[in-house]
């Protein structure tokens, strides 16, 4: 599968989305472990249903595949929504679909990559997301490259008998990631 090395790390590289990758899309969506923190956990992914996800986000170009720089593999996805260029933000998410690529930094270094081309290229003033209090590894890694919390909303996730909060976290272009 041939990947383009458009923005380009130490490790990684993020290239846009390409639909031939739907096997390996559909082995991450359909796993519970990596979606549960994505919201997307509870829904049940067909063929069809993810092939048609991958084609809007295909042709939205604010998606991105995280590659690993040595070995060519497609180990996640991460990308804007929600933007708005009159006020000069956007949310940011991102998904490691690779198990054995989990908690080895490769996640914050496509984040800097993908912060980079927000604030320098898309020229955003504001980036935010929010994230489920029980996703501790997510939470460090973006306090890691410099998002601040911003604020919670509490108990709005629901896990069986367990109530989480989900905490909003940003960062302004001045604060740029270090």
């Amino acid at each position: 599968m041939a990947y383009y090395k458009k923005l380009i790390g130490e490790r990684v590289y993020l290239s846009p989305i390409s639909t031939d990758a739907i096997d390996t899309y559909m082995r991450w969506v359909n796993d519970m472990d990596v979606t549960e923190g994505t919201g997307i956990h509870h829904k049940i992914f067909s063929m069809e249903l993810e092939k048609e996800a991958l084609e809007g986000i295909s042709k939205s170009g604010h998606t991105f595949a995280i590659i690993e720089k040595e070995t060519d593999k497609l180990i996640g996805t991460i990308g804007f929504f929600d933007e708005s260029m009159l006020n000069r933000r956007a949310e940011f998410g991102i998904m490691i679909g690779e198990k054995d690529h989990w908690s080895k930094g490769f996640g914050a270094e496509a984040i800097r990559l993908l912060l980079d081309f927000g604030f320098n290229v898309r020229n955003y003033n504001n980036i935010c997301l929010h994230v489920c209090s029980f996703n501790k590894g997510a939470i460090a890694c973006y306090e890691k490259v410099g998002f601040k919390r911003q604020g919670v909303r509490r108990e709005i996730v629901i896990r069986g008998k367990h109530k989480y909060d989900l905490i909003y976290m940003d960062m302004l272009a001045e604060e740029e990631c270090p």
